[in-house]
């Protein structure tokens, strides 16, 4: 579908977008520690990933994907934590794309848009999160990235085969925003073909939507390594300090 198609699908009504957050991963790189339930300045990550969708107006509803297992625990958590838009804690797939897919099989049909976020980005702002959702209500699809501030080298049997230019380059972040019927439509289309879908901009790219780059943060990284966490903190205890 066109740009334009999406663009008069979208246009013309309020945006109301649904936060689809990933949280299913095995966390196989953080030598037995659960990032989603780690500790950071007091609460469980997830909590914090949660807290920045909760903060933004456009944001009507919170679908949260996890674990069978992290279910229950997190919803009583959500409880407690006074987070009042989440709608549904859902069980996730064996893959990305089909936890995502079982998000969207939640997301209401008041929302014409969808916000998939990892769960495991406890340091998005509500700017970010607020500019993707307010580009995508215009374009029918964007997404926050920021330039790569290293060489990138394309290895062949461990030797360089090209430098890409460096000036093209963007590390593409989350939250990636969609028109949910055309974001649906490529993800079924996705799994379909049984190709690998590393994140939610692949499978638009292929159905053959225009993605709208929006500023990302340095401190929106995901959380891969105990080393991470220790990063995370320090920068919600400057965020604190100010």
């Amino acid at each position: 579908m066109a740009v334009s198609d999406v663009l008069r699908k979208v246009s013309g009504r309020g945006a109301k977008c649904s936060a689809v957050i990933v949280a299913a991963g095995s966390a196989k790189r953080m030598k037995g520690t659960d990032k989603i339930m780690a500790e950071l300045a007091g609460d469980p990550l997830i909590i914090h990933t949660i807290r920045a969708f909760e903060a933004v107006d456009e944001v009507t509803e919170i679908i949260l994907v996890t674990r069978d297992e992290l279910r229950e625990q997190l919803s009583e958590l959500c409880v407690k934590k006074q987070l009042g838009k989440v709608k549904t804690i859902c069980k996730g797939g064996e893959t990305r794309a089909l936890s995502v897919q079982a998000g969207l099989d939640c997301v209401s049909k008041k929302c014409n848009l969808v916000a998939i976020h990892d769960g495991a980005r406890p340091l998005v702002t509500e700017k970010v999160i607020r500019d993707a959702i307010r580009k995508a209500a215009k374009f029918g699809a964007a997404a926050p990235a920021i330039p790569v501030k290293d060489t990138i080298k394309v290895v062949g049997g461990g030797i360089i085969e090209e430098t890409p230019d460096r000036s093209k380059l963007y590390a593409v972040q989350t939250p990636q925003v969609f028109d949910v019927p055309t974001y649906k439509a490529a993800l079924e289309k996705a799994i379909g073909s049984k190709k690998e879908v590393t994140d939610d901009c692949s499978a638009a790219e292929d159905f053959g939507l225009n993605i709208i780059i929006t500023e990302g943060s340095d401190e929106n990284f995901k959380v891969t390594t105990p080393t991470d966490l220790i990063l995370a903190e320090a920068i919600l205890q400057a965020r604190a300090a100010k």
